[in-house]
């Protein structure tokens, strides 16, 4: 696991590509992993009422997630190998 460049940072910019890598503090994680459990559940309650219900709690579970990873991680932009 590294260490962010800069405090504060719970998700680094990926190596490659654009986007965020993997939590490098335990808040990170903790999101993550709440994240994982709030969007299971809710899948499992939505699906059986209504697939259009479940499609819209993904894509705003997603759109939360990528606020967070905004807000909390390296800004995002492209990325070539650089470290």
């Amino acid at each position: 696991m590294t260490t962010p460049k800069t405090p504060g940072i719970w998700f680094p910019a990926k190596r490659y590509g654009w986007g965020w890598g993997p939590p490098v503090v335990w808040q990170g994680w903790a999101v993550l992993a709440g994240w994982v459990v709030i969007l299971m559940g809710g899948v499992t309650m939505l699906m059986p009422e209504n697939p259009i219900w479940h499609v819209l709690f993904a894509l705003l579970m997603v759109a939360v997630l990528f606020v967070v990873c905004y807000v909390k991680g390296e800004p995002p932009r492209w990325r070539w190998g650089e470290k």
